[in-house]
């Protein structure tokens, strides 16, 4: 039992050599492997304890990964949604970056106002809120 928990680490391990992943992420990966839930379960415990795994970190550091590449808050939250982070990591994740109405700004600052600025924003999941504030003219 114990080669097969070690089986469990080592293979959780490579997949973080590529790039971080959720514990979502890599518990789908070594089922993927045919690791049973034990196992799977005793490897996540594992590198979390040791820091190699933390969801709270991966949703802050693909938060900001996503906002830097223009990414409104719905599409940060679809991307983390996906790979399994718990909400209230993915809550935090999105609290610690610059408000989305901000970002938008930065956004229209560089593109223009315009339509097709907001259609731009609307793509790329910025909510109305910073849509109306970021294309509204000042009066």
């Amino acid at each position: 039992m114990a080669s097969r928990d070690e089986d469990a680490v080592e293979a959780a391990v490579r997949a973080l050599r590529q790039r971080d992943r959720s514990s979502a992420e890599l518990d789908a990966r070594l089922a993927r492997r045919g690791l049973g839930e034990a196992a799977r379960s005793e490897a996540l415990e594992t590198l979390e304890r040791i820091g190699y795994v933390d969801d709270e970190r991966f949703a802050r550091t693909r938060a900001e990964q996503l906002a830097a590449r223009a990414a409104g808050d719905a599409l940060i939250r679809h991307d983390l949604e996906g790979r399994g982070v718990p909400a209230d990591a993915i809550g935090s994740a999105l609290a610690a970056l610059d408000p989305e109405r901000e970002r938008a700004a930065l956004i229209v600052g560089e593109r223009g106002r315009s339509a097709k600025t907001a259609r731009y924003l609307a793509a790329k999941g910025f909510g109305e809120d910073a849509l109306e504030a970021a294309v509204a003219q000042d009066d």
